[in-house]
């Protein structure tokens, strides 16, 4: 069974090999991200696919928010580049849920942690985010953890 990382590599390969120069290019700079995150820190260590994940996520967060940033600048070309770079990563990301399907993993994560006000919105959030499990962008979970805890 290949890790992500593995398939990763590979599917670079394919892309630089069919001349794909936008998902070459994004799959390149996805496994730097990688790489950058195996060697940060004290020890060399390999991640888990897990770990791919969120790097993964992350990149796919500043590729998303740079493609806000240009569209709000008024530079489409620049924008569209970053759309093409994360709909690349999106193909490597668990589906994203819904808003209704969010909602109520949610609200049932809240309830069990015993969470009753904004005071516990820490341990709200801490029991909603491994419920959702990447599934979601943290300012979503955030935003339904407040309302449910706004009552």
């Amino acid at each position: 069974m290949s890790t992500l990382k593995q398939q990763l590599q590979s599917d670079l390969t394919t892309a630089m090999r069919e001349r794909d120069q936008v998902r070459a290019g994004s799959l390149r700079m996805a496994l730097t991200a990688v790489t950058n995150e195996e060697v940060a820190g004290k020890e060399h260590r390999e991640l888990t696919d897990d770990d791919v994940l969120k790097v993964l996520t992350k990149e796919a967060k500043k590729r998303r928010e740079a493609a806000e940033a240009y569209t709000g600048a008024g530079r489409p070309e620049l924008a569209g580049k970053e759309e093409a770079e994360l709909a690349v990563l999106e193909a490597y990301l668990p589906r994203q849920l819904g808003d209704d399907e969010l909602e109520a993993i949610v609200r049932e994560a809240v309830t069990a942690s015993g969470a009753s006000g904004m005071p516990q919105m820490g341990l709200a959030m801490k029991a909603a985010n491994a419920a959702v499990a990447g599934r979601a962008e943290g300012g979503r979970v955030a935003a339904i953890v407040r309302r449910v805890l706004a009552g």
